[in-house]
């Protein structure tokens, strides 16, 4: 090691508010700082909205750039070089395969990869990319036993115990509001009258997050609950696409800073997507004692238990969305799940995820 304390580099594409790299943030929150001098480095560069937070973490963070050229691999491999990190920790597929072509081998860098998507699901050339270097990891951590499943399929490579890791990651969200005035003061920021049935939504708006069928099921629901509410929040490609869809009763909220804020202003939270890791707007749903109507695609079932927490239903299947939403537009119903959601978020324990990831730390320094 360089010092007294081993010096690691947390390397993503985005800084953005996405899961992921909301997730990089708390983790950093609960780092042992004393054993770990942790810096960040981001390729996009307008992709930033985290960098102010982690600076005031005291987290070093570097902008590689993505910009012209697409020069930012050189920029990795100048900081790489100047820096002489001890382990190299990457989030999303294209700076981590960057970092197993770019890092020196012997006397390099240890790299560890978190994977947060489900492997097979990754367009070709990121298959084939993966594929290719996947193996000079020296560990791996999966968000969920559905992302480890899809690593083990997708690299045949036989690999020695411990080499993959499951970490079920959580939200941080502290002293987060809650209550009957946090309710009002939520409704009140979005417009959203204090009698409706409010459905949220958290993600951004792209193909695989769906929201184009939680529209078609949320019209639907509106022939049932005619008062009814959908809150969007989140930017991305299909947002036009998206609003031109939209009928009555839908509030594209954009990307916000105050998701937990918003939570306690919603009834139900719910997630259309097609594929997923293991959603951390879910869990924070979750832990604000939302209940849930969600796809059963990657790692969501291993948090809800269909019928306790919430409601799980098939992917691109508007009427049984529609449906599952109609069941909870009985507040009894909501209450009973909201509590148990509530009290399953109690063994999300970020602080606990960390240690583990620091476990892996370790192991793969000392060997």
């Amino acid at each position: 090691m360089s010092g007294p304390r081993a010096r690691v580099l947390w390397l993503a594409k985005g800084l953005g508010r996405g899961g992921a790299e909301q997730l990089l943030l708390n983790c950093v929150r609960h780092a042992d700082r004393s054993r770990y001098e942790i810096e960040v480095a981001y390729v996009l560069p307008h992709k930033d909205a985290l960098v102010p937070a982690l600076a005031a973490a005291g987290v070093p963070v570097h902008c590689l750039g993505g910009a012209p050229g697409r020069r930012w691999p050189l920029r990795l491999r100048a900081l790489l070089a100047e820096r002489r990190y001890d382990l190299v920790h990457t989030h999303m597929p294209v700076p981590a395969v960057a970092a197993r072509l770019l890092a020196p081998g012997r006397g390099g860098p240890r790299l560890v990869h978190t994977e947060h998507n489900l492997w097979e699901r990754y367009r070709l050339p990121t298959r084939w990319a993966n594929a290719l270097t996947y193996g000079r990891n020296d560990a791996v951590v999966a968000v969920s036993h559905a992302v480890a499943d899809g690593i083990a399929a997708g690299v045949r490579r036989r690999r020695a115990d411990g080499w993959l890791t499951v970490v079920h990651h959580g939200p941080d969200l502290g002293d987060a509001p809650a209550g009957p005035a946090a309710r009002r003061a939520a409704r009140e920021e979005l417009g959203l009258p204090e009698d409706a049935l409010v459905v949220g939504t958290v993600g951004n708006l792209t193909a695989k997050k769906d929201q184009a069928s939680l529209l078609a099921a949320f019209a639907l629901l509106r022939e049932r609950v005619p008062g009814a509410r959908l809150v969007l929040v989140g930017s991305g490609p299909l947002e036009a696409e998206l609003r031109s869809r939209a009928g009555e009763g839908v509030l594209f909220a954009g990307m916000r800073a105050d998701v937990p804020a918003l939570l306690p202003g919603w009834d139900v939270f719910c997630l259309s997507s097609r594929q997923e890791g293991l959603p951390v707007a879910l869990m924070e749903a979750m832990a604000s004692g939302l209940p849930s109507v969600v796809t059963r695609v990657g790692g969501i079932p291993e948090i809800v238990d269909d019928g306790v927490e919430g409601r799980l239903v098939a992917p691109g299947d508007p009427a049984e969305l529609a449906a599952a939403l109609g069941e909870l537009a009985d507040p009894g119903l909501r209450e009973r799940m909201g509590a148990a959601a509530r009290e399953r978020s109690k063994s999300f324990d970020v602080a606990g995820a960390q240690q583990a990831v620091e476990r892996v730390y370790a192991r793969v320094l000392a060997n």
